[in-house]
């Protein structure tokens, strides 16, 4: 009996541990409005601030930031895109390599990983599992007028208000392609 508790207690560990490893590894961020050099580093020193960012490079010819993170950090979108929001700039396009281990990706497109709800609009009934680059495709995430065309394809109240209602709480959800 008492073996069985120390098998179940290491898979237990076991499990705890995949699924803390299923992480955003990197992410590559295009910022719109960059005119010149001082605007790119304005924006590359706010990225920097947040504190589970472990790099960032910058193409100044692509306005792209490429951030990778410290290891198991908690990465937030929604921060990522504010910092550049605070810099004067916005989001024309965030595609983020996420590593996923046997998620399971339900018929309308939906999987809870870490706790964070992603709806996929082109996945349904899949698991996704590995290095998986993904694009963010909400407010803030994309233009003014790609939002709009996505609104009247999607027709998604989630997708409008970039949130739902999961257990009597009202939790952010982000919207993926693939």
């Amino acid at each position: 009996m008492k073996s069985l508790k120390v098998i179940l207690s290491f898979l237990v560990l076991f499990a705890i541990n995949k699924v803390s490893a299923q992480q955003v590894s990197k992410v590559e961020l295009q910022a719109t409005g960059l005119t010149c050099s001082m605007c790119s580093q304005a924006t590359e020193k706010s990225i920097r601030s947040l504190s589970y960012v472990g790099d960032v490079q910058p193409d100044l010819n692509k306005n792209v930031f490429v951030i990778t993170f410290k290891k198991d950090a908690e990465v937030n979108f929604d921060d990522l895109s504010k910092k550049v929001i605070d810099a004067g700039f916005s989001v024309g396009k965030l595609d983020a390599t996420i590593d996923f281990d046997n998620a399971k990706v339900d018929s309308k497109g939906q999987t809870v990983v870490n706790g964070k709800v992603y709806r996929f609009v082109n996945a349904k009934d899949k698991t996704l599992s590995g290095p998986t680059k993904v694009t963010v495709i909400d407010k803030n995430f994309v233009s003014n007028g790609t939002f709009k065309q996505k609104s009247k394809e999607l027709k998604l109240d989630t997708y409008a208000t970039g949130t739902s209602v999961i257990n009597g709480k009202k939790t952010r959800v982000y919207h993926l392609s693939i």
